[in-house]
């Protein structure tokens, strides 16, 4: 199953050979997915225009996913409760937690409401930094929750000292989201744990980790250990993303029994049986995982070349998205791109002269960076 493959030794070599690619190597890197029937290769966006917009995986579902889908028809007469349990079992085992430790969700999206909802009610205060992403804190906001906002460091990352300063005794809830969107940074191992370890003794800590299996530092740990540790940790993941699986909704979240049930109770879809059989077979196709990994291997070092060459400063990323400094309000800019039809980053106060731009397939980062040659 995919997490068990080491994805960061993995990434090393599709670096490199990322980095072949791109003088010339590409052939010996075909792959099915890129020319598969059941792959139709297709711009993303209305009118044909490119979209680098949503952080999405535009080679998915793979090929396993879709047939795992389509094959079972015969089921979608069904209601999911049997397959909830099933997909329960294996999200349980893959995180080695009990069934009683996942909330099952339609995309990691709805994950983040019930749990701005569940923590936010009223007037529950949440600590979160800026930017980031911001679907937990806007969703509790309107059910009357107050939230202090930290700003991100000199490097644009989180800064914990800042944050833990802002607790109150009204806390219930600080929502780290590592790596983080759409900074692309991440908090070294050490520091991360320690923050959960020693925030969770005072409030909640939510640990958004949708973009976990693009980090490559070694032995990088997941805050799932300290859910297994009995403590006030809640950590999200999503299908959407190294799955290739946006459309298609499904993400989970790990927590302590107690907490999973109230968080339960508060999400507001039923994940569908489409969705599950889909998530059954991206666990199990392996080829696809390490495939996603590497186009988004290539398509960055694709990235940072092109931004290096327009002396344009940018954030080493552990995601599938580059943050950059253009230079330019974010609004012109997508304008700017827009009419050369690419979509780019909405923005994201008060980092407004900055892009996040996603990965996508390298003929998109091809226009992509024509496009930006013309306008910045």
């Amino acid at each position: 199953m995919a997490n068990t493959f080491d994805r960061r030794q993995w990434l090393k070599t599709a670096g490199m050979a990322g980095a072949f690619s791109l003088f010339g190597g590409a052939t010996a890197l075909a792959n099915p997915y890129e020319t598969s029937p059941l792959r139709v290769v297709r711009n993303n966006a209305p009118n044909g225009n490119i979209r680098l917009s949503a952080n999405e995986n535009p080679f998915g579902p793979s090929k396993k996913v879709r047939e795992a889908m389509m094959n079972g028809f015969d089921e979608m007469c069904r209601y999911p409760y049997a397959f909830i349990r099933e997909m329960s079992d294996i999200i349980a085992k893959k995180h080695g937690v009990t069934p009683e430790h996942v909330v099952l969700t339609a995309g990691s999206g709805e994950g983040l409401k019930a749990a701005g909802l569940t923590y936010g009610l009223h007037g529950g205060e949440i600590v979160a930094a800026l930017p980031t992403f911001l679907a937990l804190m806007d969703y509790a906001q309107q059910f009357g929750a107050y939230v202090h906002y930290v700003p991100v460091d000199e490097q644009l990352g989180h800064d914990l000292d800042a944050m833990e300063k802002r607790l109150t005794g009204n806390t219930r809830l600080v929502f780290v989201c590592n790596p983080n969107n759409p900074t692309g940074t991440i908090l070294s191992a050490s520091k991360m744990k320690n923050f959960c370890e020693n925030l969770a003794k005072r409030t909640v800590v939510f640990a958004d980790e949708a973009y976990f299996d693009y980090i490559t530092e070694p032995n990088y740990p997941s805050m799932v250990e300290l859910v297994k540790a009995g403590l006030n940790v809640i950590v999200s993941r999503t299908f959407s993303k190294v799955y290739g699986m946006a459309g298609i909704r499904m993400g989970y979240m790990i927590a302590r029994p107690d907490i999973a049930r109230r968080l339960r109770e508060n999400t507001m879809a039923q994940v569908s049986v489409p969705a599950l059989l889909a998530a059954k077979a991206a666990l199990e196709d392996d080829e696809f995982y390490r495939f996603s990994l590497q186009k988004n291997a290539e398509a960055l070092q694709f990235l940072y070349k092109k931004l290096d060459e327009a002396g344009l400063s940018y954030v080493k990323s552990h995601a599938n998205f580059v943050f950059f400094k253009s230079g330019k309000d974010i609004r012109e800019l997508n304008t700017l791109m827009a009419a050369k039809n690419i979509y780019v980053g909405r923005p994201f106060p008060p980092l407004n002269d900055w892009c996040r731009v996603s990965t996508g397939r390298m003929e998109e980062m091809q226009a992509f960076a024509k496009a930006l040659s013309e306008v910045v």
